[in-house]
Protein backbone atom coordinates (compact mmCIF):
# COMPACT_ATOMS: atom_id res chain seq x y z
CA UNK A 1 0.00 0.00 0.00
CA UNK A 2 1.01 3.53 -0.93
CA UNK A 3 2.03 5.88 1.75
CA UNK A 4 0.67 9.24 1.45
CA UNK A 5 3.13 11.92 2.25
CA UNK A 6 2.45 15.14 3.63
CA UNK A 7 3.51 18.36 1.34
CA UNK A 8 6.06 20.31 2.79
CA UNK A 9 5.36 22.76 5.61
CA UNK A 10 5.80 26.41 4.31
CA UNK A 11 7.05 29.59 6.39
CA UNK A 12 4.71 32.50 5.74
CA UNK A 13 7.63 34.26 4.03
CA UNK A 14 8.05 31.21 1.32
CA UNK A 15 4.10 31.48 1.60
CA UNK A 16 3.90 35.06 0.44
CA UNK A 17 6.58 34.70 -2.34
CA UNK A 18 4.94 31.87 -4.07
CA UNK A 19 2.26 34.52 -4.66
CA UNK A 20 4.39 36.60 -6.31
CA UNK A 21 4.02 34.91 -9.46
CA UNK A 22 3.27 31.25 -11.24
CA UNK A 23 6.68 31.02 -12.00
CA UNK A 24 7.68 31.78 -8.19
CA UNK A 25 4.71 29.34 -7.48
CA UNK A 26 6.13 26.51 -8.96
CA UNK A 27 9.75 26.87 -7.39
CA UNK A 28 10.74 23.16 -5.83
CA UNK A 29 12.85 24.74 -3.30
CA UNK A 30 11.76 27.19 -0.62
CA UNK A 31 11.36 30.66 -0.83
CA UNK A 32 12.78 31.58 2.85
CA UNK A 33 14.88 34.84 2.30
CA UNK A 34 18.51 34.56 2.71
CA UNK A 35 20.09 36.65 5.52
CA UNK A 36 20.07 40.16 5.63
CA UNK A 37 22.61 42.65 5.72
CA UNK A 38 24.44 42.24 9.16
CA UNK A 39 25.87 45.04 9.48
CA UNK A 40 28.42 47.35 7.78
CA UNK A 41 30.82 45.21 5.11
CA UNK A 42 33.73 45.83 3.24
CA UNK A 43 33.75 44.49 -0.56
CA UNK A 44 35.42 45.14 -3.81
CA UNK A 45 32.39 45.23 -5.85
CA UNK A 46 28.75 45.80 -4.30
CA UNK A 47 25.70 45.43 -6.57
CA UNK A 48 22.40 46.94 -5.92
CA UNK A 49 19.82 44.71 -6.93
CA UNK A 50 19.07 40.97 -6.93
CA UNK A 51 17.41 40.26 -10.22
CA UNK A 52 19.22 39.17 -13.39
CA UNK A 53 21.12 42.54 -14.43
CA UNK A 54 23.21 42.27 -10.85
CA UNK A 55 23.69 38.61 -10.96
CA UNK A 56 24.97 38.35 -14.68
CA UNK A 57 27.41 41.15 -13.75
CA UNK A 58 28.83 39.17 -10.39
CA UNK A 59 28.83 36.04 -12.11
CA UNK A 60 31.36 37.34 -15.38
CA UNK A 61 32.86 39.47 -12.59
CA UNK A 62 33.31 36.46 -10.30
CA UNK A 63 34.61 34.36 -13.33
CA UNK A 64 36.60 37.11 -14.67
CA UNK A 65 38.67 37.38 -11.25
CA UNK A 66 37.75 34.70 -8.54
CA UNK A 67 39.85 37.08 -5.93
CA UNK A 68 37.26 40.03 -5.84
CA UNK A 69 34.65 40.58 -3.24
CA UNK A 70 31.05 40.45 -4.26
CA UNK A 71 28.62 41.65 -2.84
CA UNK A 72 24.90 41.65 -3.92
CA UNK A 73 22.07 43.73 -1.88
CA UNK A 74 18.51 42.68 -2.58
CA UNK A 75 15.17 43.81 -1.05
CA UNK A 76 13.49 41.27 -1.22
CA UNK A 77 14.36 37.81 -2.39
CA UNK A 78 16.06 37.04 -5.56
CA UNK A 79 13.55 36.99 -8.75
CA UNK A 80 11.20 39.16 -6.86
CA UNK A 81 11.15 41.25 -9.85
CA UNK A 82 10.62 41.23 -12.95
CA UNK A 83 13.33 38.95 -13.13
CA UNK A 84 10.69 36.10 -11.85
CA UNK A 85 7.79 37.39 -13.32
CA UNK A 86 8.50 38.15 -17.47
CA UNK A 87 6.85 35.64 -20.20
CA UNK A 88 9.96 33.41 -20.39
CA UNK A 89 11.37 34.61 -24.16
CA UNK A 90 14.51 34.76 -24.11
CA UNK A 91 14.53 36.67 -27.16
CA UNK A 92 16.43 38.35 -30.15
CA UNK A 93 14.44 41.64 -29.38
CA UNK A 94 17.16 44.20 -29.15
CA UNK A 95 16.37 46.21 -26.33
CA UNK A 96 16.62 49.51 -27.70
CA UNK A 97 15.62 51.71 -30.79
CA UNK A 98 17.43 51.97 -34.11
CA UNK A 99 16.75 55.51 -34.60
CA UNK A 100 18.52 56.43 -31.10
CA UNK A 101 21.61 53.33 -31.67
CA UNK A 102 22.51 54.99 -35.25
CA UNK A 103 23.57 58.07 -33.32
CA UNK A 104 26.53 56.18 -32.25
CA UNK A 105 28.35 54.16 -35.25
CA UNK A 106 25.48 54.57 -37.87
CA UNK A 107 23.49 51.57 -39.53
CA UNK A 108 26.49 49.02 -38.98
CA UNK A 109 26.47 49.37 -35.24
CA UNK A 110 22.73 48.65 -35.18
CA UNK A 111 23.35 45.59 -37.03
CA UNK A 112 25.98 44.47 -35.04
CA UNK A 113 23.95 45.44 -31.74
CA UNK A 114 20.97 43.06 -32.96
CA UNK A 115 23.62 40.66 -33.75
CA UNK A 116 25.13 40.60 -30.08
CA UNK A 117 21.30 40.25 -29.03
CA UNK A 118 20.97 37.02 -31.26
CA UNK A 119 24.55 35.51 -29.93
CA UNK A 120 23.40 36.56 -26.92
CA UNK A 121 20.71 33.98 -26.56
CA UNK A 122 23.41 30.54 -26.84
CA UNK A 123 25.47 32.55 -24.55
CA UNK A 124 22.95 32.16 -21.93
CA UNK A 125 21.82 29.04 -23.02
CA UNK A 126 25.57 27.52 -22.98
CA UNK A 127 25.56 28.58 -19.14
CA UNK A 128 22.73 26.83 -18.03
CA UNK A 129 23.87 24.04 -19.51
CA UNK A 130 27.40 24.45 -17.76
CA UNK A 131 26.08 25.15 -14.59
CA UNK A 132 23.84 23.05 -15.52
CA UNK A 133 20.37 24.90 -13.87
CA UNK A 134 17.19 23.50 -14.59
CA UNK A 135 15.26 26.40 -16.51
CA UNK A 136 13.50 24.47 -19.03
CA UNK A 137 15.36 26.39 -21.36
CA UNK A 138 15.07 25.50 -25.35
CA UNK A 139 15.82 27.41 -27.90
CA UNK A 140 12.90 26.06 -30.36
CA UNK A 141 12.26 29.51 -32.06
CA UNK A 142 9.46 32.07 -31.81
CA UNK A 143 6.26 32.36 -34.42
CA UNK A 144 4.56 35.92 -35.08
CA UNK A 145 1.45 35.18 -36.29
CA UNK A 146 -1.22 37.79 -37.76
CA UNK A 147 -5.23 37.58 -36.85
CA UNK A 148 -6.12 40.14 -39.38
CA UNK A 149 -4.92 41.85 -42.75
CA UNK A 150 -3.46 44.87 -41.01
CA UNK A 151 -1.80 43.13 -38.75
CA UNK A 152 -0.49 40.88 -41.96
CA UNK A 153 0.63 44.10 -43.24
CA UNK A 154 2.66 44.91 -39.96
CA UNK A 155 4.28 41.57 -40.04
CA UNK A 156 5.29 42.26 -43.88
CA UNK A 157 6.65 45.65 -43.08
CA UNK A 158 8.60 44.29 -39.80
CA UNK A 159 10.30 41.20 -42.24
CA UNK A 160 11.30 43.84 -44.53
CA UNK A 161 12.97 45.63 -42.04
CA UNK A 162 15.16 43.08 -40.61
CA UNK A 163 15.73 42.56 -44.76
CA UNK A 164 16.87 45.74 -45.37
CA UNK A 165 19.29 45.73 -42.02
CA UNK A 166 21.20 42.67 -43.28
CA UNK A 167 18.60 39.82 -41.57
CA UNK A 168 18.32 36.85 -44.02
CA UNK A 169 16.17 34.17 -44.84
CA UNK A 170 17.72 32.01 -42.08
CA UNK A 171 17.07 34.81 -39.57
CA UNK A 172 13.14 35.25 -40.13
CA UNK A 173 10.69 34.04 -43.07
CA UNK A 174 7.42 33.56 -43.74
CA UNK A 175 5.38 30.50 -43.09
CA UNK A 176 2.27 29.03 -44.78
CA UNK A 177 -0.86 28.62 -42.39
CA UNK A 178 -0.53 24.92 -43.06
CA UNK A 179 3.03 24.95 -41.47
CA UNK A 180 2.10 27.00 -38.84
CA UNK A 181 -0.54 24.31 -37.93
CA UNK A 182 1.51 21.50 -38.29
CA UNK A 183 3.51 23.94 -34.92
CA UNK A 184 0.64 24.89 -33.13
CA UNK A 185 -2.94 24.50 -33.70
CA UNK A 186 -3.86 27.98 -33.43
CA UNK A 187 -7.39 29.56 -34.32
CA UNK A 188 -7.34 32.99 -36.11
CA UNK A 189 -4.54 33.23 -38.18
CA UNK A 190 -4.14 34.74 -41.34
CA UNK A 191 -0.20 34.67 -41.52
CA UNK A 192 3.02 33.70 -39.52
CA UNK A 193 6.25 34.28 -39.70
CA UNK A 194 9.02 32.18 -37.93
CA UNK A 195 12.68 32.76 -36.38
CA UNK A 196 15.09 30.30 -34.86
CA UNK A 197 16.23 33.06 -32.65
CA UNK A 198 14.35 32.34 -29.68
CA UNK A 199 14.42 30.23 -26.91
CA UNK A 200 11.61 29.05 -23.89
CA UNK A 201 12.65 29.65 -20.13
CA UNK A 202 11.32 29.66 -17.12
CA UNK A 203 12.68 32.98 -15.81
CA UNK A 204 12.33 31.88 -11.77
CA UNK A 205 14.29 28.83 -11.81
CA UNK A 206 16.80 30.78 -14.58
CA UNK A 207 17.32 33.75 -11.71
CA UNK A 208 17.40 31.24 -8.91
CA UNK A 209 19.52 29.08 -10.58
CA UNK A 210 22.20 31.71 -11.70
CA UNK A 211 22.24 32.98 -7.52
CA UNK A 212 23.19 29.79 -6.53
CA UNK A 213 26.10 29.75 -9.18
CA UNK A 214 27.34 32.73 -8.21
CA UNK A 215 27.35 31.81 -4.62
CA UNK A 216 29.11 28.94 -5.46
CA UNK A 217 31.93 31.50 -7.14
CA UNK A 218 32.15 33.23 -3.75
CA UNK A 219 29.43 36.01 -3.99
CA UNK A 220 27.72 37.04 -1.25
CA UNK A 221 23.80 37.68 -1.35
CA UNK A 222 21.89 39.37 1.05
CA UNK A 223 18.16 39.53 0.75
CA UNK A 224 15.51 41.61 2.37
CA UNK A 225 18.44 44.06 2.19
CA UNK A 226 16.78 47.47 0.89
CA UNK A 227 19.61 49.77 -0.71
CA UNK A 228 18.45 53.50 0.26
CA UNK A 229 21.43 55.05 -1.55
CA UNK A 230 23.91 54.39 -4.32
CA UNK A 231 27.19 57.03 -3.27
CA UNK A 232 30.43 56.96 -4.80
CA UNK A 233 32.49 54.22 -2.58
CA UNK A 234 29.05 52.50 -0.96
CA UNK A 235 26.04 50.86 -0.54
CA UNK A 236 23.87 52.23 1.68
CA UNK A 237 20.89 50.08 3.46
CA UNK A 238 18.73 50.05 6.05
CA UNK A 239 21.00 47.63 7.53
CA UNK A 240 24.37 48.79 7.34
CA UNK A 241 26.74 50.18 4.68
CA UNK A 242 28.78 48.25 2.53
CA UNK A 243 32.18 49.79 1.44
CA UNK A 244 33.39 48.95 -2.22
CA UNK A 245 35.69 50.86 -4.83
CA UNK A 246 33.04 49.72 -7.69
CA UNK A 247 29.15 50.17 -7.10
CA UNK A 248 26.61 49.14 -9.42
CA UNK A 249 23.33 49.85 -10.01
CA UNK A 250 21.42 47.10 -11.01
CA UNK A 251 17.35 48.34 -9.95
CA UNK A 252 15.79 48.36 -12.92
CA UNK A 253 12.14 49.74 -12.42
CA UNK A 254 13.11 50.22 -8.60
CA UNK A 255 15.55 52.82 -9.51
CA UNK A 256 12.64 55.12 -9.30
CA UNK A 257 12.69 54.67 -5.38
CA UNK A 258 16.40 55.75 -5.05
CA UNK A 259 17.57 59.51 -4.53
CA UNK A 260 17.59 61.14 -8.52
CA UNK A 261 15.94 58.01 -9.89
CA UNK A 262 12.24 59.35 -9.60
CA UNK A 263 12.23 60.43 -13.38
CA UNK A 264 15.06 57.86 -14.86
CA UNK A 265 12.25 55.15 -16.21
CA UNK A 266 8.69 54.98 -16.14
CA UNK A 267 7.27 51.55 -14.01
CA UNK A 268 5.21 49.90 -16.53
CA UNK A 269 3.45 47.08 -15.14
CA UNK A 270 2.18 44.36 -17.80
CA UNK A 271 0.23 41.54 -16.42
CA UNK A 272 -0.06 37.21 -16.83
CA UNK A 273 -2.27 34.10 -16.48
CA UNK A 274 -0.82 30.79 -16.15
CA UNK A 275 -3.28 27.79 -16.70
CA UNK A 276 -3.00 24.45 -14.60
CA UNK A 277 -1.20 21.59 -16.39
CA UNK A 278 -3.01 20.38 -19.10
CA UNK A 279 -3.70 16.56 -19.74
CA UNK A 280 -1.37 14.92 -22.67
CA UNK A 281 -5.01 14.51 -24.77
CA UNK A 282 -5.04 18.74 -24.67
CA UNK A 283 -1.44 18.64 -26.06
CA UNK A 284 -2.45 16.45 -28.94
CA UNK A 285 -4.75 18.78 -29.96
CA UNK A 286 -2.58 21.75 -29.33
CA UNK A 287 0.59 20.20 -30.48
CA UNK A 288 3.13 22.53 -29.87
CA UNK A 289 5.64 20.05 -29.45
CA UNK A 290 8.93 22.08 -29.89
CA UNK A 291 7.35 25.01 -27.14
CA UNK A 292 7.98 28.08 -29.87
CA UNK A 293 7.20 31.44 -27.71
CA UNK A 294 3.80 33.12 -29.77
CA UNK A 295 3.05 36.58 -29.65
CA UNK A 296 0.49 38.43 -31.96
CA UNK A 297 0.49 41.50 -33.60
CA UNK A 298 -2.07 43.89 -31.91
CA UNK A 299 -0.79 47.04 -30.73
CA UNK A 300 -1.68 45.53 -27.69
CA UNK A 301 -0.47 41.82 -28.01
CA UNK A 302 -0.44 38.71 -26.25
CA UNK A 303 2.51 36.85 -25.52
CA UNK A 304 2.06 32.98 -24.55
CA UNK A 305 4.63 29.57 -24.05
CA UNK A 306 4.17 25.96 -23.90
CA UNK A 307 5.99 26.18 -20.60
CA UNK A 308 8.17 23.20 -18.65
CA UNK A 309 5.78 21.94 -16.97
CA UNK A 310 2.87 21.66 -19.63
CA UNK A 311 1.36 24.35 -19.08
CA UNK A 312 0.29 27.48 -21.25
CA UNK A 313 1.47 30.90 -20.13
CA UNK A 314 -0.04 34.25 -21.53
CA UNK A 315 0.69 38.23 -21.23
CA UNK A 316 0.16 41.17 -22.50
CA UNK A 317 -3.00 42.66 -23.94
CA UNK A 318 -2.57 45.84 -22.26
CA UNK A 319 -0.27 47.70 -19.75
CA UNK A 320 -0.73 49.38 -16.88
CA UNK A 321 0.43 52.75 -14.90
CA UNK A 322 -0.12 54.08 -12.05
CA UNK A 323 0.16 58.34 -10.94
CA UNK A 324 2.90 58.98 -9.13
CA UNK A 325 4.79 55.64 -10.31
CA UNK A 326 3.88 54.20 -6.73
CA UNK A 327 4.19 50.32 -5.76
CA UNK A 328 1.32 48.85 -4.13
CA UNK A 329 0.63 45.12 -4.03
CA UNK A 330 -3.10 45.74 -6.12
CA UNK A 331 -1.43 47.11 -8.91
CA UNK A 332 -0.62 43.25 -10.14
CA UNK A 333 -3.73 43.06 -10.62
CA UNK A 334 -5.70 44.47 -13.46
CA UNK A 335 -8.83 42.39 -14.06
CA UNK A 336 -9.83 44.13 -17.03
CA UNK A 337 -6.23 43.22 -18.38
CA UNK A 338 -6.72 39.45 -16.87
CA UNK A 339 -10.03 39.06 -18.63
CA UNK A 340 -8.50 40.15 -22.11
CA UNK A 341 -5.64 37.96 -21.96
CA UNK A 342 -8.27 34.81 -20.59
CA UNK A 343 -10.24 35.63 -23.76
CA UNK A 344 -6.92 35.31 -26.32
CA UNK A 345 -6.59 31.60 -24.62
CA UNK A 346 -10.11 30.41 -25.23
CA UNK A 347 -9.98 32.28 -28.95
CA UNK A 348 -6.70 31.13 -30.28
CA UNK A 349 -6.08 27.98 -28.37
CA UNK A 350 -9.20 26.13 -28.54
CA UNK A 351 -8.53 22.92 -27.18
CA UNK A 352 -7.30 24.50 -24.00
CA UNK A 353 -10.22 26.06 -24.47
CA UNK A 354 -11.60 24.51 -20.93
CA UNK A 355 -8.17 24.80 -18.91
CA UNK A 356 -8.56 26.67 -15.49
CA UNK A 357 -6.44 29.50 -14.57
CA UNK A 358 -4.26 28.90 -11.63
CA UNK A 359 -2.31 31.87 -11.37
CA UNK A 360 -2.58 35.24 -12.10
CA UNK A 361 0.01 37.73 -11.79
CA UNK A 362 1.44 41.37 -12.99
CA UNK A 363 4.92 42.75 -12.27
CA UNK A 364 6.66 46.49 -13.57
CA UNK A 365 9.32 47.03 -16.00
CA UNK A 366 11.42 49.90 -16.74
CA UNK A 367 11.10 51.98 -19.77
CA UNK A 368 13.34 54.39 -20.48
CA UNK A 369 12.53 57.72 -21.78
CA UNK A 370 14.00 56.60 -25.31
CA UNK A 371 12.93 52.79 -25.10
CA UNK A 372 16.73 52.27 -24.86
CA UNK A 373 18.95 50.33 -22.94
CA UNK A 374 22.15 51.92 -21.17
CA UNK A 375 25.09 50.42 -19.48
CA UNK A 376 27.61 52.78 -18.13
CA UNK A 377 30.88 52.82 -16.11
CA UNK A 378 33.02 55.48 -14.62
CA UNK A 379 36.63 54.30 -13.61
CA UNK A 380 37.35 57.56 -11.76
CA UNK A 381 34.23 57.06 -9.35
CA UNK A 382 33.81 53.45 -9.22
CA UNK A 383 30.05 54.18 -9.98
CA UNK A 384 28.24 51.57 -12.77
CA UNK A 385 25.22 50.64 -13.93
CA UNK A 386 23.06 48.83 -16.76
CA UNK A 387 19.19 48.86 -17.09
CA UNK A 388 15.99 50.32 -19.52
CA UNK A 389 15.81 46.73 -20.93
CA UNK A 390 12.00 47.51 -21.65
CA UNK A 391 10.46 44.17 -21.44
CA UNK A 392 13.39 42.85 -23.35
CA UNK A 393 15.72 41.35 -20.52
CA UNK A 394 16.26 37.89 -20.02
CA UNK A 395 19.08 38.57 -23.43
CA UNK A 396 19.61 42.37 -22.49
CA UNK A 397 20.54 42.16 -18.72
CA UNK A 398 22.82 39.28 -19.80
CA UNK A 399 24.51 41.66 -22.00
CA UNK A 400 24.65 44.32 -19.17
CA UNK A 401 26.51 42.19 -17.25
CA UNK A 402 28.71 41.42 -19.49
CA UNK A 403 29.14 44.36 -20.47
CA UNK A 404 29.87 45.51 -17.58
CA UNK A 405 32.71 42.81 -15.77
CA UNK A 406 34.40 44.01 -19.70
CA UNK A 407 34.64 48.03 -18.42
CA UNK A 408 35.15 46.79 -14.53
CA UNK A 409 38.22 44.45 -15.15
CA UNK A 410 39.38 46.52 -18.06
CA UNK A 411 39.09 43.87 -20.81
CA UNK A 412 39.13 44.37 -24.27
CA UNK A 413 35.78 42.96 -25.84
CA UNK A 414 33.79 44.03 -29.29
CA UNK A 415 30.63 44.46 -26.90
CA UNK A 416 32.46 48.03 -25.28
CA UNK A 417 31.72 49.43 -28.17
CA UNK A 418 28.06 48.37 -28.30
CA UNK A 419 25.76 51.33 -29.05
CA UNK A 420 24.31 51.41 -25.66
CA UNK A 421 27.59 52.02 -23.69
CA UNK A 422 27.57 54.72 -22.79
CA UNK A 423 24.14 55.99 -24.17
CA UNK A 424 22.03 58.52 -21.80
CA UNK A 425 18.54 59.76 -22.78
CA UNK A 426 16.70 62.21 -21.22
CA UNK A 427 14.54 62.03 -17.79
CA UNK A 428 10.20 61.64 -17.94
CA UNK A 429 8.63 64.34 -17.31
CA UNK A 430 6.91 65.36 -14.34
CA UNK A 431 3.10 64.47 -12.90
CA UNK A 432 1.01 64.58 -14.08
CA UNK A 433 2.15 64.81 -17.74
CA UNK A 434 3.94 61.53 -17.17
CA UNK A 435 0.97 59.72 -15.88
CA UNK A 436 -1.43 61.74 -18.55
CA UNK A 437 0.98 60.61 -21.40
CA UNK A 438 1.28 56.73 -20.67
CA UNK A 439 -2.34 56.61 -19.91
CA UNK A 440 -3.15 58.37 -23.10
CA UNK A 441 -1.26 56.28 -25.77
CA UNK A 442 -2.54 52.81 -23.97
CA UNK A 443 -5.92 54.18 -24.73
CA UNK A 444 -5.05 55.29 -28.37
CA UNK A 445 -3.23 51.94 -28.79
CA UNK A 446 -6.27 49.81 -27.23
CA UNK A 447 -8.73 51.93 -28.96
CA UNK A 448 -6.82 51.46 -32.74
CA UNK A 449 -6.85 47.44 -32.36
CA UNK A 450 -10.25 47.90 -31.88
CA UNK A 451 -11.19 50.09 -35.11
CA UNK A 452 -8.78 47.66 -37.56
CA UNK A 453 -11.08 44.74 -36.11
CA UNK A 454 -13.94 46.41 -37.09
CA UNK A 455 -13.16 47.92 -40.30
CA UNK A 456 -10.23 45.89 -41.56
CA UNK A 457 -8.16 49.31 -42.08
CA UNK A 458 -5.07 50.40 -40.49
CA UNK A 459 -5.81 53.10 -37.62
CA UNK A 460 -4.46 56.12 -38.60
CA UNK A 461 -4.82 57.10 -35.01
CA UNK A 462 -1.45 55.11 -34.22
CA UNK A 463 0.43 57.96 -36.09
CA UNK A 464 -0.40 60.50 -33.22
CA UNK A 465 1.78 58.47 -30.59
CA UNK A 466 3.91 56.33 -32.66
CA UNK A 467 7.33 58.38 -31.78
CA UNK A 468 6.77 57.25 -28.30
CA UNK A 469 5.96 53.92 -29.14
CA UNK A 470 8.72 50.74 -29.14
CA UNK A 471 9.48 49.18 -32.36
CA UNK A 472 8.49 45.38 -32.36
Amino acid sequence: MAIATKPPTRSAADQCYRQVSGWLAGLPEPLDPRDPLPGDQQADVAIAGGGLTGLWTAYCLAKGDPRLRIVICEREIVGYGASGRNGGFQSAGMAGEMRVYKQYGGLDNVRRAERAFIDGIDWVGDVVAHEQIDCGWHKGGALRIATSPTQAARVEAGVAGRRARGFTEQDVWEISLDELQQRVRFHGAVSATYTPHCARIDPARLTRGLARACENLGVTIYEQTPVTAIERGRLVCQQGTVQANVVIRATEAFTRDLPGGKRRYLRIYSHMLQTEVLPDHVWDELGWDNCEPIADQRYHFFYAQRTMDNRIALGGRGTSYYTGDRIADTNDHNETIFARIDEALRLHFPAARAAKIEHRWGGSFAAPRDWSMQVDFDPTTGLGSAGGFAGHGLTGTSIGGRTLADLILRRESDLLSLPWVGHTCRKWEPEPLRAIAAKSISGILLSADRVEERTGRPAKRVRIVKRFMPGR
